[in-house]
């Protein structure tokens, strides 16, 4: 995969992924075409159980580059509608991974920056992160829908209508993100979070993240019917035997690499 803008490695389960565009790693057309790229080969290589998003430098990401932003729409007739669309995409392709992803956010996540890390699985974050919607500010909309799925309603009119950049802190207090460490401490933090999922049946993770990704727009009802189908299936996996193997014999499973 292309190592420009998007650095990527692979070491025992976990593929790191750092967002490398200095100063303040600013989402670019090319930028955002590439992170779709990696999260999408990612999705397909064999042995990945595990995804840990973060960026290089003081600051995970500052969202939209402005100043090709402000030429949006100048160009050919569509160019607004294509990136539109690629917006749209840069988050999903994480949320829609069958690999879960942690965002381990080292600094300020702004706008469509704070969008990637709400599309990830778990947020853990430095203490010197902050996250904002600073659009009401630039002449933009956006993040309204994705601040709104996880963070209170308030807070997120909060966000939106004053560009209140929240202190990692502040979140952490709420209970709305995972950990929020020491800088020094942030990828040990999130790399043992990716090594505890990775360490699971790769398969019982795929069905575990399909579970969380579809119940969530259903009803009660619904949603439980949907993970009973999963968990029939999971039952039907040599991993669910083996599992069921290792917990009576009291040792360590031994599961599959791919599911």
């Amino acid at each position: 995969m292309k190592n420009d803008l998007i650095k990527c490695t692979i070491d025992d389960h976990v593929a790191v992924v750092t967002m490398d565009a200095p100063p303040v790693n600013a989402q670019s057309r090319d930028f955002v075409e590439e992170l779709i790229e990696v999260f999408d080969e990612l999705n397909e290589t064999p042995g990945v159980r595990c995804v840990v998003l973060t960026g290089n430098g003081k600051c995970f990401s500052a969202g939209a580059d402005i100043k090709s932003r402000a030429k949006v729409g100048q160009g050919k007739p569509g160019d607004t509608y294509r990136h539109l669309r690629r917006t749209r995409e840069v988050g999903f392709v994480i949320t829609e991974m069958n690999i879960p992803v942690v965002a381990a956010v080292n600094g300020p996540a702004l706008g469509a920056g704070m969008g990637l890390a709400l599309c990830s699985d778990m947020i853990v974050a430095s203490d010197k992160a902050v996250f904002g919607l600073p659009e009401i500010d630039i002449g933009l909309m956006g993040g309204v829908r994705h601040t709104m799925r996880a963070f209170p309603l308030a807070l997120t009119r909060r966000m939106v209508l004053t560009g209140w950049r929240v202190p990692a802190e502040e979140l952490y207090r709420r209970g709305l993100i995972e950990e929020c460490v020491a800088p020094e401490a942030l990828m040990d933090t999130a790399m043992e979070i990716a090594h505890a999922i990775a360490s699971k049946s790769p398969a019982a993770v795929r069905l575990a993240k399909r579970a969380i990704n579809t119940v969530e727009t259903m009803g009660l009802k619904d949603g439980y019917r949907f993970e009973q189908n999963l968990t029939v299936e999971m039952t039907r996996h040599e991993d669910s035997k083996e599992a069921m193997r290792a917990f009576m014999e009291k040792r360590p499973p031994v599961f599959r690499d791919e599911p």
